[in-house]
C-alpha cells in the first residue's frame, strides 16, 4: 500500500481546549491511547497541532506563545510517534479561519463585514468563531510558517486543513486586490468572486508549499460540504472528506447526495459522521450502535472510506468505551474491505446538481438535492449528482430536477447526449432558458406559456404512466410551469383545475379547492427520448413525500430506462448500490436496512436493526456469471442467469449485507 492509498477505519480527533482548563495531556499515555486505537481497528487518525481557540499542542520554538499554557509535554509528537509504532497513520490537523488567539490579538486579520463589523462571535457570545482572512498577513506571518515548522518538527503523513471556505470579506487587504482587479468592491457578486479566488489561489500556493517539502503528504481542506463549488480548486487536493454528521445538523440525506457528487471529481474519498448523540463537542455521549453501523456502512456501499470523529478529553485520557463502540463496528468494516477495495459505482442516471445554480452546504442543500436523492434511493436506481462541466456519455439518463437553467453551451451538450441516444427527465423551471422565458432544448417538445395560473392543481395519469396509482386526480401541492406540447409530443397526464385559486374573496373548507373537474393544460409531456414535468416533484417529494409524486417519477424513469441496473421487491426502505472491482473480475451489490427515526424534535436516529426477508433481486450483468455469494461469509446463494440479467434471492437482511457476483 502507497502511503497515499487512504485507509478505511479512520478517526478524526477534536481538541479544541480551552486556556481555563489545566492539566492538558496529564493523563495521557502513549501506549494507552494507541493500543485502544489498535484494539478497536483503527489504522489512521486525525491529531492536532493547532485547534480553534488558537493553541498549539507540540514543542514549538517558532510561536511559543501560542503553545496552550497548561501543556507541559510534546502531546502531538508524542500521540504520531505511538501511532506510527503500531502502523496507524496519524495525519495532522491544523485550523484556518478560526483561530480566536490570533482573532483576540490581530483583528486585522478577522473578515470585515460590508457593514464594516469583525465577523462572527460577538464578544460577550462564547464561541470562537471569529473568521480569518487568508488574504490578510495571517497566512504569510502565521500559518505559512506554522506549517514548515510542522513540516520540520514532525513526522507528518498529511495534513487536515479545517475551516476553508470563501469569505464576501471587505477588509482592506480584499478591497485593495477587488481594486487592483478593476471590481468594484461595493458589490455583493465581486466580494464572492473574489473571495473564492482569494481561497483557491490559497490552497494552491499551501498545497504546492507542503508537497515541496513531503511530495507523499496528504492534503484535504475541509469547509463542512464537498459540491459543485470544490470543481474549481480540486487540485489542490489529495483526496476528499465528507464531513456529514446525521444527528449534527446535516441530516441523513447529506452524506449519500454529496458522495454521489464527489466521487465523480476522480479523487478517492472518505465519509466522516461522529461518536456523538449530536455533534461535535458533545462530550460523555455516545451514538446508538445501529446509527453508526449503518453511517459507515452506507460509505462504504458509496465508494468511501470511514472515518469517525470524536473529542480527546483535556487531560489526554482515551475513552475505552467510544472506542468499544467504533471498534464494534470497525471490526465489522475490516471484515467487509475486500469487496470494497478499487470500487467503483456503476450506474445508470446522471442528477445535475441544483447546488450548482442554488448553492447549498451541509446545513441547507437544496430541497430538489435531497427529493431526487431520496427518491431515486428508494426507487434502487444506481445514480450520481453531476454538474454541468462533467461527461454525460457513461450514463443513460440525465435528469434535470426543477430548478436547472439551461444555457445555450449546455442546451448543445444535451441535444448532442440525446442524438447520440441518451434520455432526459426535466421537472419545472429545469430545461428553461436562464432567464426562465422559453424552453431551452426542442427535445422537450414543449413551449413555456408562463408559470401555472391555478395552485394547487390535480393531475390525472394516462394509462402509460399510471402503474400503481389509482384513476382519479392527483394533488400537486407546489406551483408549477404551464406548457403547450408541441406537434409530435404525447400528453401523458392532464392536469385538473380547481374552481378557483384559495384568496379572501374566496375559498373553500380548510385547504385548497376541490378540482372542478376542467382540463386545464398538460402535466407530463413526453417528445421520444425526453419526459417533461410541469411541477417541481422533487421539492414537493423532499417537502412532504407525496406517493403518487415518487410512482410518477418511477414510471417515468421505466419508461426510458426499462432496463436499470437493480431491480429489487421489498421494502423502500431496503437501499440497494452496485459496484464493480475489476480487477477482481466481480461485482459487488451492497443492501442496507436502518430505519432513522425523528423520535426527538431535532434530529433523526437509528436505534434498532429490523431485518427484512426474501428479497427478490434481478441485477443486470456485463458477462456469464459463474457465482453469486453472500460476503464476507462466504455463503453461496442460487441464482438463475436470463441473457444479461441474473435474479437470485436474498433471505435476509439484518443491516448491511454484501452480495458477491463473480
Amino acid at each position: 500500500m502507497s502511503r497515499t492509498d487512504l485507509r478505511f477505519r479512520q478517526i478524526h480527533l477534536d481538541f479544541h481546549t480551552s486556556q481555563h482548563i489545566v492539566g492538558i495531556g496529564s493523563q495521557f499515555d502513549p501506549d494507552e491511547y494507541a493500543d485502544t486505537l489498535k484494539r478497536a481497528h483503527v489504522n489512521s487518525i486525525n491529531t492536532f497541532a493547532r485547534c480553534h481557540h488558537g493553541y498549539i499542542y507540540f514543542d514549538t520554538k517558532k510561536f511559543p506563545e501560542r503553545r496552550h499554557p497548561h501543556l507541559t509535554r510534546n502531546l502531538l509528537k508524542e500521540q504520531i510517534d505511538a501511532c506510527h509504532k503500531r502502523d496507524i497513520r496519524a495525519p495532522i490537523y491544523i485550523t484556518i479561519q478560526w483561530d480566536l488567539f490570533s482573532a483576540n490579538e490581530h483583528p486585522d486579520w478577522v473578515v470585515i463585514t460590508d457593514q464594516g463589523c469583525l465577523q462572527g462571535t460577538k464578544p460577550y457570545e462564547p464561541g470562537f468563531y471569529r473568521t480569518l482572512c487568508v488574504n490578510s498577513p495571517y497566512y504569510e506571518k502565521l500559518l505559512k510558517p506554522f506549517v514548515g515548522e510542522v513540516l520540520e518538527t514532525l513526522e507528518v503523513d498529511g495534513f487536515w486543513f479545517d475551516i476553508v471556505s470563501p469569505q464576501a470579506c471587505s477588509c482592506f487587504h480584499c478591497r485593495k486586490r477587488m481594486e487592483a482587479k478593476g471590481l468594484d468592491p461595493s458589490l455583493p457578486e465581486n466580494r464572492m468572486k473574489n473571495g473564492v479566488e482569494v481561497l483557491n489561489e490559497f490552497k494552491h500556493d499551501l498545497t504546492s508549499f507542503v508537497h515541496k517539502q513531503n511530495k507523499d503528504a496528504l492534503v484535504f481542506y475541509n469547509a463542512g460540504h464537498v459540491g459543485p463549488n470544490t470543481r474549481s480548486s480540486v487540485g489542490s487536493y489529495t483526496h476528499l472528506e465528507l464531513e456529514s454528521l446525521p444527528s449534527g445538523g446535516w441530516g441523513y440525506m447529506h452524506f449519500p447526495a454529496a458522495m454521489r457528487y464527489a466521487r465523480t471529481l476522480g479523487l478517492d474519498c472518505i465519509g466522516m459522521t461522529g461518536k456523538f448523540h449530536t455533534s461535535w463537542g458533545d462530550f460523555h455521549s455516545f451514538k446508538n450502535p445501529a446509527a453508526l453501523q449503518f453511517e459507515c456502512f452506507q460509505m462504504l456501499a458509496l465508494n468511501a472510506k470511514a472515518c469517525v470523529g470524536d473529542q480527546l478529553h483535556p487531560t489526554g485520557k482515551i475513552c475505552q468505551t467510544t472506542y468499544g463502540l467504533i471498534g464494534s463496528v470497525y471490526a465489522e468494516v475490516e471484515k467487509k474491505e475486500a469487496w470494497c477495495t478499487a470500487a467503483k459505482p456503476l450506474v445508470d442516471i446522471a442528477v445535475v446538481s441544483p447546488e450548482e445554480f442554488l448553492g447549498g452546504g451541509h446545513w441547507g442543500l437544496p430541497e430538489a438535492t435531497l427529493g431526487s436523492n431520496r427518491l431515486l434511493q428508494e426507487g434502487r436506481h444506481q445514480f450520481d449528482f453531476i454538474d454541468t462541466a462533467a461527461d454525460l456519455s457513461p450514463y443513460k439518463l440525465v435528469i434535470l430536477p426543477d430548478e436547472i437553467p439551461v444555457s445555450e453551451q449546455f442546451a448543445g451538450k444535451i441535444e448532442k447526449y440525446i442524438a447520440d441516444g441518451g434520455s432526459l427527465i426535466a421537472t419545472c423551471r429545469s430545461g428553461l432558458t436562464p432567464k426562465k422565458d422559453a424552453a431551452a432544448l426542442k427535445s422537450l417538445g414543449i413551449k413555456l406559456v408562463g408559470e401555472a395560473p391555478f395552485s394547487p392543481d390535480f393531475i390525472l395519469p394516462g394509462p402509460k404512466i399510471n402503474a400503481g396509482l389509482a384513476d382519479t386526480g392527483h394533488v400537486m401541492y407546489m406551483k408549477g410551469m404551464q406548457v403547450e406540447a408541441l406537434p409530435g409530443s404525447e400528453v401523458l397526464a392532464d392536469v385538473a383545475v380547481p374552481y378557483f385559486n384559495r384568496t379572501w374573496q374566496h375559498f373553500c373548507s380548510h385547504a385548497h379547492t376541490p378540482s372542478s373537474g376542467k382540463i386545464g393544460y398538460p402535466g407530463i409531456v413526453r417528445n421520444g427520448n425526453a419526459i417533461y414535468f410541469m411541477h417541481p416533484i422533487f421539492s414537493q417529494y423532499a417537502k412532504n413525500a407525496p406517493l403518487w409524486c415518487k410512482r410518477l417519477m418511477l414510471n417515468a424513469i421505466e419508461l426510458l430506462l426499462p432496463d436499470p441496473l437493480v431491480r429489487l421487491h421489498g421494502p423502500s426502505s431496503v437501499i440497494a448500490t452496485l459496484n464493480e472491482q475489476p480487477a477482481e473480475n466481480r461485482l459487488v451489490l451492497h443492501l442496507l436496512h436502518y430505519i432513522p427515526e425523528r423520535r426527538g424534535k431535532d434530529f433523526d436516529v437509528i436505534e434498532d436493526v429490523i431485518p427484512v426477508y426474501d428479497i427478490k433481486l434481478s441485477v443486470k450483468v456485463p458477462r456469464k456469471v459463474s457465482e453469486v455469494s453472500l460476503v464476507p461469509e462466504q455463503s453461496t446463494l442460487k441464482f438463475k442467469q436470463k441473457g444479461d440479467r441474473i435474479e437470485f434471492t436474498v433471505k435476509e437482511i439484518s443491516g448491511h449485507q454484501m452480495v458477491e457476483i463473480k
